[in-house]
């Protein structure tokens, strides 16, 4: 079973507005469990923990998980967001292949030629 690294925004400049990414994060997991993958989806493993550690505990534990997976599939948006275009250069970096999910199906995105 291939493991699939869910890379989209987390931050907000309000509560609800976290809460919506977290939302938007699941829902595509979801998804990706649906059609056959195991999924790690960060915005679930690490929810609401603000404050609790220094955000660089999260980012870089986020990245080492990352490395471990098999493909990357973006939240829409995920463009606005420092950590998840992070992921994307790590992933593209490890040779990761990258998708984004559009009319119920994964779009490859990026994939390094070797």
């Amino acid at each position: 079973m291939k493991i699939a690294y869910v890379a989209g925004p987390y931050r907000a400049k309000t509560i609800q507005g976290v809460v919506e990414n977290i939302r938007r994060a699941r829902e595509l997991a979801l998804r990706l469990w649906k059609l056959g993958y195991a999924v790690i989806c960060p915005h679930s493993n690490t929810a609401f923990f603000d404050g609790a550690c220094p955000d660089s505990v999260w980012l870089e534990g986020d990245i080492e998980i990352l490395k471990r997976c098999d493909l990357v599939v973006l939240v829409d948006g995920w463009e606005n967001s420092a950590g998840a275009r992070r992921e994307v250069e790590v992933a593209a970096a490890h040779g990761i292949p990258i998708y984004d999910y559009q009319d119920d199906r994964l779009r490859l995105y990026y994939r390094r030629a070797w």
